[in-house]
């Protein structure tokens, strides 16, 4: 067993705030979901907040309700997320992020285990197990004003920090639960081969990053494209095409040329793969990257097709379902 699930095992056996420290895609969340599953609080909620996405404004009602008719808008009443979290676990995520003035709020219902919802004048009490997860440096944060000291200290009562993909031991169990969760446990397992291939690469992005590559290849590997390929292209290894693909390429914005593609020509090698096997030349129509088409000229070619969806999506060169899409956007 790794240290840091050592530690999340014992900070399951307790009641008492962690504070999960981490990079980007390293699996806090997942961390935040172990040590609810394994406490005494199971049966209870698990509510989650992303503290970036908290308006300005709104954090009161967001974390403590409000009453109906406490303020414009506010047509029913509504817990709140702390009050949602009752006798479960509250994870916030990204705490680093929370605004100053929510701050301030969350450490007096820390303080005094109360909320006081939008429009009443009596607290409520609360009972919740509070993780947080960040992957910033809180004392660097502190040092520059953006984080209050005194919140810190309720918060950082148990640290665990969870490892980048790159220095976890159990790299392969992590591929092998990854590769089943994309595709089932009927899929054939990677080989050795593959799992070296992966296990090379630094993935700044963690398992978020690593879950992505499988995704891809999960999708193109029927169509002749290797792993290899696909991890070329995801780090920037692979070589620029050397002939004219009849797609518009993105908007240059100054970023490295293998960070525009994206691992885009592995798909345009599945997709005249996929075309080669259905018969259909290559290349006889226009394929769009990016925009979907104006909608006065998706218009225009539903008239000129009588209405025939199928048709019309094939000369603009767009699925069925995008030309749906667009149809009941513009109808609503």
């Amino acid at each position: 067993m790794n240290r840091h699930e050592s530690m999340l095992r014992i900070a399951a056996n307790s009641d008492i705030s962690v504070l999960l420290l981490g990079e980007s895609g390293s699996g806090k969340e997942v961390a935040a979901r172990f040590i609810h599953e394994h406490s005494q609080r199971a049966g209870g909620p698990f509510v989650a907040l992303n503290c970036g996405a908290i308006a300005r404004g709104l954090a009161e009602s967001i974390l403590e309700g409000h009453r109906k008719g406490a303020f414009t808008g506010a047509g029913e009443e509504r817990a709140g997320l702390v009050r949602s979290a009752e006798g479960g676990t509250l994870f916030l995520d990204e705490i680093g992020e929370m605004p100053l003035e929510t701050q301030c709020k969350l450490l007096r219902i820390l303080q005094e285990r109360t909320v006081m919802p939008l429009g009443c004048y009596e607290s409520v009490p609360v009972n919740f197990r509070l993780v947080c997860a960040t992957n910033r440096d809180l004392r660097s944060e502190i040092a520059a004003g953006r984080f209050r000291e005194d919140l810190f200290f309720r918060l950082n009562v148990f640290p665990v920090k969870i490892p980048p993909l790159r220095e976890r031991e159990d790299f392969e169990r992590i591929v092998h639960e990854l590769w089943r969760d994309v595709n089932g446990a009927s899929v054939r397992k990677l080989n050795p081969h593959e799992i070296a291939l992966l296990r090379k690469k630094p993935w700044p992005g963690n398992v978020r990053q690593l879950k992505n590559v499988l995704q891809r290849f999960s999708l193109l590997q029927s169509y002749g494209v290797t792993l290899s390929k696909v991890m070329d292209e995801e780090f920037g290894e692979a070589p620029l095409p050397q002939k004219e693909t009849g797609i518009v390429a993105p908007h240059r914005t100054g970023a490295p040329e293998h960070l525009m593609m994206g691992g885009f020509r592995n798909f345009e090698f599945a997709y005249e793969r996929l075309c080669d096997r259905c018969g259909e030349r290559v290349g006889e129509r226009v394929r769009r990257y990016a925009a979907s088409p104006e909608w006065n000229l998706i218009c225009t070619e539903l008239a000129k097709n009588e209405g025939n969806r199928s048709v019309t999506a094939q000369k603009l060169g767009i699925s069925r379902g995008c030309l749906n899409y667009q149809i009941k956007k513009h109808s609503s």
